[in-house]
């Protein structure tokens, strides 16, 4: 007799997946012949930079990068991910100790979790947040400490708060924010920094969108604040910076004993990135840099289309100063039936999707969260979609 999902001791833990309402409505539409335009899932749809792709395809020619690789990542591609962090942040990283490759940034999250969380462990963290930075406290058999992301000021006094009361093991967060689009500065980071110092708790920042900033601004490397290696790693992925979020390409940097714990880990789990996508992410890091600005310029101009457009139809929004994001409150006159039936209605009525805010956490009702992951074209259309919905 095949077993049910309640019998699986990990499987249980995770909740009904809310996005898979809206994807269902959305598959079901298009089958239809129906034109939906999508924001709901974070999924860059432009090209990877031609360097790269050429590289790849030029190093899957030889055979022997056929085999088996390194967990760890090539000696190169970790020094050239290293000489990165020197030139944009000023930060020295020893690429044999303090850095390693990994096959995205999920891989290094979940993996580093399961390496230094225990039962029980508690892990704070803002809400809403990306599902992963929850679930996969949970699925380590940690403790997820939920802590409110209205904006940086409430989560660190919250996180002060929890201090006074149980010091956790380890504090995850991710700026510029996912959803929410939150910024901070360095001294932000610094008195993250300070607490785990003072209190003897791991940190990891999720830098996922270290590149992808507008307006001026510059989101910090919390390895930028003096002794932060002591306590803390970063996640870098190259799936947004660089269009290569298929390719899988990720790196947990900083504290030596954490790069250590995931290391040691992954050679049980994993043999590492297939090697010539390792090579050419050499490329990418080594002569794909201004690239990384172009890709942060197409996001800026859907951003603007999409703010100024839903303003103009009557639906207030800031525009965000990082992150591939807009986290929108949902209109006041729709309020009441929550986000996942608006977003079920904005689908059925606009034929435009997002995603529900309720799908990152409990903290997230009332909002909907849009990717700018449609063109200029397709951006203008939706608006115009979206304003005959509101005038209904």
């Amino acid at each position: 007799m095949p077993l049910s999902n309640e019998e699986y001791y990990r499987i249980q833990k995770l909740p009904p997946y809310v996005f898979a309402v809206v994807n269902e409505m959305k598959a079901k539409l298009r089958a239809g012949q129906q034109d939906v335009i999508d924001f709901g899932m974070g999924n860059p749809d432009g090209a990877t930079p031609r360097p790269i792709v050429n590289k790849m395809i030029e190093a899957a020619r030889d055979k022997r990068n056929h085999r088996y690789s390194m967990s760890r990542g090539l000696p190169n591609l970790r020094l050239e991910v290293t000489k990165r962090y020197k030139r944009n942040y000023g930060v020295e990283i020893d690429p044999e100790t303090e850095c390693i490759a990994t096959i995205g940034a999920k891989d290094a999250l979940a993996h580093l979790l399961f390496a230094v969380i225990g039962p029980g462990d508690a892990v704070a963290s803002p809400n809403p947040t990306y599902p992963i930075h929850q679930y996969g406290v949970i699925m380590a058999e940690g403790h997820a400490c939920m802590l409110p992301m209205n904006d940086p000021a409430t989560f660190l006094q919250a996180l002060h708060d929890l201090y006074k009361r149980k010091p956790p093991k380890m504090v995850l967060i991710s700026f510029p924010h996912n959803p929410t689009t939150c910024t901070v500065d360095l001294d932000f980071m610094k008195e993250i920094v300070r607490l785990a110092h003072q209190h003897g708790t791991m940190v990891v920042h999720d830098f996922a969108y270290a590149d992808i900033c507008f307006d001026g601004y510059q989101a910090p490397s919390i390895l930028q604040v003096e002794g932060a290696k002591e306590v803390a790693v970063e996640i870098f992925s190259m799936s947004k910076s660089y269009n290569m979020a298929g390719w899988r390409m990720g790196f947990c940097l900083g504290n030596p004993k954490m790069i250590k714990a995931l290391a040691r880990i992954k050679s049980y789990l994993d043999y590492g990135i297939f090697q010539p996508l390792q090579i050419a992410g050499i490329i990418a890091l080594r002569e794909c840099e201004e690239e990384t600005h172009k890709i942060r310029d197409v996001y800026l101009k859907r951003r603007n289309v999409l703010v100024e457009g839903l303003n103009r139809a009557g639906w207030p929004v800031e525009a965000p100063k990082g992150s591939m994001f807009l986290w929108a409150p949902i209109p006041e006159r729709f309020r009441e039936m929550g986000c996942l039936e608006f977003s079920k209605r904005l689908l059925s009525d606009a034929l435009v999707a997002v995603s529900p805010g309720i799908g990152f956490g409990p903290m997230g009702e009332g909002h909907v969260r849009f990717a700018f992951i449609e063109n200029e074209h397709r951006t203008r259309q939706a608006v115009r979609c979206i304003k005959q919905f509101l005038k209904a």
